[in-house]
């Protein structure tokens, strides 16, 4: 069985407050986009006893194989359910660091294969459970549609918004930015005017209320981060951003227009496609 994680964009993100346990809340929109990964689960037939296997394909993927988030996925199921054994082929083309969720879409993909494969009969609220102790976005990924999120992430609420037919542009340098760099500059406040309230506007009014507050910490370490956001408004974008704290940067641009050619570094990053 096979099935295509999808990728997502942070639309506005605030941090809104330090907590008791050293983790900050914030406020943001998940939205899905096509840009997405494959992985294929098939039965696995050794006689030396083993429960999975994992290939990985595509961009590489900095981790033991033993930490990547499908085998955690399979190994929280397994524990429950005892599953059969599996091989499991993950071909990455949602690049790592980037702000995208590509890990947790993965994580939340495999819970949603395995359930169906194996008939575990598992509802949304349950998988959504299992997909939260995963990562603190990974359970956006069970229903996959717009969503603003509170806490760490992790508290989500149904926006109506559609970009359906809009397109973007998502461009990420050849840059590492560390969890803790993005947020060594920031200094939190409460938003006058909320993520959630803004996305009900026209794209086209974004450009001045919607904020990253990522962008205020990360780039006067990385201006070429920066550089990539002016560009993406120099060639027509109404609305760009940095997504999440990584270092991609995202350009919305209108049904109608043409999207255009960047060129960036050898080993950048350049996705042109359609918001879901």
């Amino acid at each position: 069985m096979i099935t295509f994680p999808n990728c997502k964009i942070n639309l506005g993100l605030n941090i809104v407050s330090r907590r008791a346990d050293g983790y900050h809340n914030l406020e943001t929109v998940f939205y899905p986009v096509q840009l997405h990964d494959s992985l294929e689960v098939l039965p696995l037939n050794d006689i030396r006893g083993t429960k999975y296997i994992l290939h990985q394909y595509g961009n590489a993927i900095d981790c033991d194989p033993e930490k990547n988030l499908v085998v955690k996925a399979y190994r929280q199921l397994d524990k429950l359910y005892d599953l059969p054994p599996v091989e499991m082929h993950l071909l990455k083309h949602i690049p790592s660091g980037a702000g995208l969720g590509g890990g947790s879409s993965d994580a939340a993909f495999m819970l949603k294969l395995l359930n169906e494969q194996f008939k575990l009969n598992l509802s949304t609220a349950q998988l959504e459970c299992h997909a939260a102790t995963l990562g603190a976005d990974c359970a956006f990924f069970i229903q996959n549609q717009p969503t603003f999120a509170t806490g760490i992430g992790d508290v989500f609420s149904p926006v109506t918004l559609s970009l359906r037919d809009y397109q973007i542009v998502i461009i990420k340098p050849d840059v590492f930015v560390s969890t803790k760099e993005a947020f060594a500059r920031i200094t939190p406040q409460t938003p006058t005017e909320s993520v959630c309230d803004i996305v009900q506007l026209p794209v086209s009014e974004w450009r001045d209320r919607l904020f990253n507050d990522f962008e205020t910490s990360i780039f006067p370490q990385h201006p070429e981060i920066q550089a990539i956001k002016e560009l993406l408004y120099e060639k027509g974008a109404e609305y760009a951003s940095m997504s999440g704290s990584g270092s991609s940067v995202f350009g919305i641009f209108s049904p109608d227009i043409e999207l255009p050619e960047i060129s960036l570094s050898e080993n950048s990053f350049h996705f042109n496609g359609r918001l879901l």
